[in-house]
């Protein structure tokens, strides 16, 4: 029988201001290839495949299982192949890949033929924020949220050309539960309106080339400030200034570190890792182009 496979981008969420709101999608990817078989067996290939199960408590699996269970179905035995590439408790939506993933194979396997609109919403949904989901599904760098009938909203917008990303990963992992746990529960009114404004200050900055507004709009007060205990020498990296960087922040929850520069510049990144050199901690640079369109599905291969 022939197998599906369905590629996935990595990610990078809340982008400094836009908490639980702005992703980009990355050119680093989580590929799963299956099948149906007669029971269920998994393996695992790549960066960090130590780290993901294949047992049935794999976190595609599972999914797929809570996506036949919202339709009223069961799923059959798949045999699943895993290549990954993605950094795994980095901050790059390694699970947020792994959901899609696992929308795409019970979708697939079940023939529920949901649209990309109704992956992205059941994926969502089980992830609780859509921020990477939405990148993830869509590609580019994406605006998202839930509205009140649980239906995600997304929007999509381009990189301007002239600007380059890059990651930073450093050599040990975050878990999100642990960056979560650091954060309030509460905001003074305050630090809601001022990151409101970097917000809207940031997007407005993307889609006009406003670079002088760059290292201002990736100002944040809702999570990094919390966080940047639990990542040596953050707080120092967004401070950063040099002909070319336009501003940092934390992927995600962290630890890696997501750093915007003009094209030519590309030699800026090498001060964030001596950062974390500095700190103790060896870190390797992930230069990536932000794809223009989200998960692909590859049939009869």
């Amino acid at each position: 029988m022939s197998w599906t496979e369905v590629r996935v981008p990595a990610t990078s969420a809340n982008l400094g201001p836009g908490f639980d709101a702005l992703g980009m999608a990355l050119s680093i990817y989580l590929e799963v290839r299956f099948r149906p078989a007669e029971e269920l067996s998994i393996r695992a290939t790549g960066r960090d495949a130590g780290l993901i199960s294949t047992a049935e408590n794999n976190l595609i699996w599972q999914t797929a299982v809570a996506v036949a269970e919202h339709y009223g179905r069961s799923m059959p035995g798949v045999e699943i192949e895993i290549t990954n590439d993605i950094p795994i408790g980095k901050g790059l939506g390694s699970s947020a890949a792994a959901l899609l993933a696992g929308v795409v194979i019970a979708d697939e396997v079940l023939g529920l033929e949901l649209s990309r609109d109704r992956i992205l919403d059941e994926a969502a949904r089980i992830e609780g924020h859509p921020d990477n989901v939405a990148a993830a599904a869509l590609g580019s760098i994406v605006a998202s949220a839930i509205d009140s009938d649980g239906v995600t909203r997304a929007v999509r917008m381009q990189l301007p050309a002239r600007y380059g990303v890059a990651v930073v990963v450093p050599d040990f992992i975050l878990p999100t539960s642990e960056a979560r746990a650091v954060l309030p529960q509460t905001y003074s009114r305050a630090d809601a309106v001022f990151n409101i404004q970097r917000s809207a200050l940031l997007i407005a900055a993307m889609l006009t080339q406003t670079t002088d507004a760059f290292h201002a709009a990736l100002e944040d007060r809702l999570h990094q400030p919390y966080r940047a205990r639990l990542v040596p020498g953050l707080s120092e990296m967004i401070e950063l200034r040099a002909d070319g960087l336009l501003g940092a922040a934390l992927s995600g929850a962290g630890p890696s570190v997501l750093v915007f520069y003009e094209r030519g510049h590309e030699e800026v990144v090498q001060r964030f890792n001596a950062v974390f050199a500095a700190h103790g901690h060896a870190s390797e640079t992930l230069v990536a182009h932000i794809p223009d369109h989200g998960f692909d599905v590859l049939r009869g291969l």
